[in-house]
């Protein structure tokens, strides 16, 4: 089979509806150098930068709540810092580049994946004039028009 390793992905692929950070950005630890109450961060075996951990929400409102909130592992030299909080919202909006999914058997016995992304920042914005109704049908609901 050509597919091996990570799976390139677009950020609308995985989070079509967005995503907020709820959590901070956090070392993974490597558990198999970690030893004797020393801590040893985790390095992607693929590039060997370090790797970085932050709980997102997913915007999906079609998801069931324990579905809604994921693990990102961020591959970077140093710690990664999220996008400034946004006034008058309780999460922060954040999008990613860089994406790959590893799909996996978790340990319930069901397929699950491994999100990781190269870079983290605030959410493009798009320049858009008044959508006309033309416009404004073709657009997926809560999405600018492109």
């Amino acid at each position: 089979m050509a597919l091996q390793g990570p799976i390139p992905v677009t950020f609308a692929m995985v989070f079509p509806h967005g995503c907020y950070v709820v959590g901070e950005v956090e070392p993974v630890k490597d558990f198999d150098a970690s030893a004797g109450g020393r801590f040893v961060q985790a390095r992607d075996k693929q590039t060997g930068e370090l790797v970085w951990q932050v709980a997102v929400m997913d915007g999906d409102p079609t998801l069931k709540p324990a579905q809604k909130t994921v693990a990102v592992k961020i591959l970077a030299p140093v710690q990664p810092v999220p996008p400034a909080p946004m006034p008058g919202l309780p999460f922060t909006p954040v999008e990613f580049d860089g994406l790959t999914v590893t799909p996996y058997v978790n340990a319930a016995g069901r397929l699950a994946y491994s999100i990781k992304v190269r870079e983290m920042h605030a959410p493009r914005t798009t320049a858009q004039t008044a959508p006309t109704t033309q416009t404004a049908s073709k657009a997926p609901a809560g999405k600018d028009a492109a």
